[in-house]
């Protein structure tokens, strides 16, 4: 009983901070086993926080609702890489620049450049294969790999895959990464949204975004708290750029993402794993009115994650 009464006065808490984040009058209420969270209207939402102890999703929100991954689909890009070339394979240093900066900065650049390079849309095919993904699907167009189909749930196997079943030193490469993730994203935007900045450290994060444009208005750019790794040589841009190889279609093109992915909304995710031992997987997917700014969606995410993560530490 104490231990609900605490969940609920955390709910109330947070659920009010999220509310004075939401800008608009409207306004969706979910309800969990300690309380309710309201999701301000206009947001689309699918959540999953599990519990790697108790092996249980103690809180979940559509979590099969496909969405479009935008950078989250960099975790299945390295861990093909990996899983590709065997544990005994070292590294070249010039790849090791594109997979370096893609996890910790999300680097468009460098995940474009090992998309084409590892077999475009098949990446994506033999990681549902291997992991036993249920909602994920490739994009429609097969050079954006940004409309990628995800799901909270697929996102939460993921992790466990990274974390249980794969190879030791696979999990060891990725997950330092994620745990080294830069407080400015390569393209100028402030990445430290959601769990960075709702739960407190050890964490390892993947987030992603997408419809926001190419960098943050002028005046609002990202203050790095960490360095961004310098961008991998030999990736190209403009020859990716001219296969229409990146994160989201350009600007007034016709693109689909795949069955029930919304391409025209902006997305914000942040996933990862959270604790001194990666106790928990929290994965948060949104999506926003095409008018919402950076700050208005990132402060909504890390309002959400908070009351998420508090819920979570009472179930």
């Amino acid at each position: 009983m104490k231990r609900m009464w605490a969940a609920a006065v955390a709910v109330t808490s947070s659920v009010a901070a999220l509310a004075a984040t939401s800008g608009v009058a409207g306004a969706e209420t979910l309800n969990t086993a300690a309380g309710a969270v309201t999701v301000p209207d206009g947001i689309s939402t699918g959540f999953v926080v599990y519990d790697r102890d108790t092996g249980d999703s103690t809180l979940s929100y559509n979590a099969h609702k496909q969405f479009r991954s935008a950078s989250v689909v960099k975790l299945l890009i390295a861990l093909d890489y990996l899983e590709s070339h065997g544990p005994d394979w070292q590294i070249p240093q010039h790849d090791l620049e594109q997979l370096q900066p893609m996890l910790r900065s999300s680097d468009d650049t460098a995940a474009s450049w090992l998309w084409v390079k590892d077999g475009w849309e098949t990446i994506v095919q033999r990681m549902i294969a291997k992991i036993g993904l249920t909602d994920t699907a490739p994009p429609a167009d097969r050079g954006i790999w940004g409309y990628t189909a995800i799901s909270a749930a697929d996102v939460v196997k993921i992790y466990n895959y990274i974390l249980d079943r794969a190879d030791p030193r696979y999990r060891d490469f990725i997950m330092s990464n994620l745990r080294q993730s830069t407080k400015c994203g390569d393209d100028g935007f402030d990445q430290s949204f959601g769990i960075p900045s709702a739960v407190p450290r050890p964490w390892g994060v993947k987030q992603g975004w997408s419809g926001f444009g190419d960098g943050p208005a002028a005046g609002h750019e990202c203050s790095p708290a960490n360095p961004v790794p310098p961008d991998p040589d030999g990736a190209d841009a403009r020859t990716l750029a001219a296969m229409r190889v990146g994160a989201e279609a350009p600007a007034g093109a016709a693109a689909t993402g795949g069955p029930d992915i919304d391409t025209t909304r902006r997305a914000m995710h942040t996933t990862g794993a959270v604790g001194p031992h990666d106790n928990k997987i929290v994965v948060v997917l949104t999506l926003e009115p095409v008018d919402t700014t950076w700050e208005t969606s990132a402060a909504r995410i890390t309002a959400l994650t908070s009351v998420l993560y508090d819920i979570s530490q009472y179930l």
